[in-house]
């Protein structure tokens, strides 16, 4: 009986795809075909992490390329293309550039891997998954974004930070659009099941304060990804993206069944229609094989709905701007 590794095709060969492709090796998920459009960039890069697979004991393809037609017959396309935005350049700018970017993307993988599942990391998340799916026609199941995985546990490490407590035992989520207005769930928080609020109240002993910290966390996890900007001064975060990816490719590669926060089509769930949301998903061999539904209150509904909002502000300016 033959045996076929999966067939990775990363999308985009910058920082994150860089380290997409070392975890796919260190981890031997299979074999991975990076493409960029910057000359012998990416085969400069798949060279060099080659040269590691005596040292770090793994044992899988590894390949850069300028041509499209060698991600041909992949079984998951992880998509980091796109540019982050610069000094001078509007909303509309990045939009513009991004969604010529991800339709091109989106048509090449249309072509060489239309059997592929396809996890989007680009930004703005919410909009380049929408068009993404739009452009490929794949069934929404087997187009999704990564942006939950890694909000949530930006949200998880703060919390673990605080409390002293490991950060594996920590278990956060957070939902909405991948910008400013995300939702992280306060009230699921937990450490192995005890609420984070109840232990800052222990240790505060005092409930205003410990709703002060909190606040104070979750302002930090909405601005995370700029604090990493900030203090990098030249481009975005890349480790923690990429490992967020990996997670749902893994997810999906081994029918793990995990239940994650991913950028999925909702269709009636949390009261939305037609519209890609972070909410928590079952991912496993088949996709997004299940969204899982949480009962909010009014307060979060609120903060959730107004996340919704700004992922259809940004659906609508595609469409102004003539791509959906």
């Amino acid at each position: 009986m033959e045996f076929k590794r999966p067939k990775i095709a990363l999308i985009g060969g910058g920082q994150i795809g860089g380290v997409l492709s070392q975890l796919c090796a260190l981890r031997e998920l299979g074999d991975v075909v990076m493409f960029d459009i910057v000359e012998d960039m990416p085969q400069g890069k798949q060279l060099d992490i080659a040269e590691a697979s005596r040292v770090d004991g793994f044992d899988v393809e590894l390949k850069g390329t300028n041509d499209y037609a060698d991600i041909e017959g992949a079984d998951i396309c992880i998509v980091t293309a796109g540019l982050p935005r610069k000094p001078g350049m509007s909303r509309d700018d990045l939009l513009t550039t991004n969604s010529n970017i991800i339709k091109d993307v989106g048509e090449n993988i249309k072509k060489y891997a239309p059997n592929s599942h396809v996890i989007v990391i680009s930004n703005p998340l919410d909009a380049m998954v929408t068009l993404m799916q739009k452009t490929t026609g794949f069934a929404p199941e087997k187009v999704y974004g990564q942006a939950g995985v890694l909000d949530s546990s930006r949200f998880a490490t703060f919390i673990a930070w605080e409390l002293g407590v490991a950060v594996k035992d920590v278990n956060a989520m957070v939902l909405g659009g991948h910008g400013d207005t995300m939702v992280p769930l306060v009230r699921y928080a937990n450490v192995n099941g005890v609420p984070v609020m109840e232990q800052l109240v222990r240790k505060y002993g005092d409930e205003a304060k410990a709703k002060e910290v909190m606040d104070a966390m979750v302002e930090r996890t909405k601005k995370a990804g700029g604090e990493v900007v900030a203090l990098l001064k030249k481009g975005s975060a890349f480790y923690s993206p990429a490992s967020s990816a990996i997670q749902m490719a893994e997810a999906v590669l081994k029918d793990e069944k995990r239940v994650l926060p991913v950028c999925a089509l909702l269709q009636g769930e949390f009261g939305v229609e037609n519209y890609y949301v972070g909410v928590p998903v079952v991912l496993g061999k088949d996709g997004i094989e299940k969204i899982v539904e949480l009962e909010l209150n009014d307060e979060e509904q609120g903060m959730f709905d107004h996340s919704v909002n700004a992922v259809k502000g940004l659906i609508e300016d595609m469409g102004r701007l003539g791509f959906m």
